[in-house]
């Protein structure tokens, strides 16, 4: 059984993920996406549709943490114009 607990700790779970990235634009997608999705399924009233969402959104949480490890072991070599410093 999925309560409304759980559901609001996954999200904050993939919105904490989401902030590890190093790149300000994956980092600002992984935000949306998992915003859009919440979004999108908080009318489900269907116990297993629930559960189907919550489950997706636990293989999501395991593959944002393991591009998370990806992408912090091979950093880019070049910095994006929103993490440039103005001099």
């Amino acid at each position: 059984m999925v309560d409304k607990g759980q559901v609001i700790s996954l999200c904050r779970f993939l919105l904490r993920a989401g902030r590890q990235y190093p790149d300000y634009n994956i980092r600002e997608y992984a935000k949306r996406r998992t915003l859009d999705g919440f979004r999108m399924n908080k009318n489900l009233t269907d116990h297993s549709k629930v559960v189907d969402a919550y489950v997706e959104g636990k293989k999501q949480l395991e593959v944002v943490e393991r591009l998370v490890k990806v992408y912090l072991a091979y950093p880019p070599k070049t910095k994006n114009i929103m993490e440039l410093k103005l001099q």
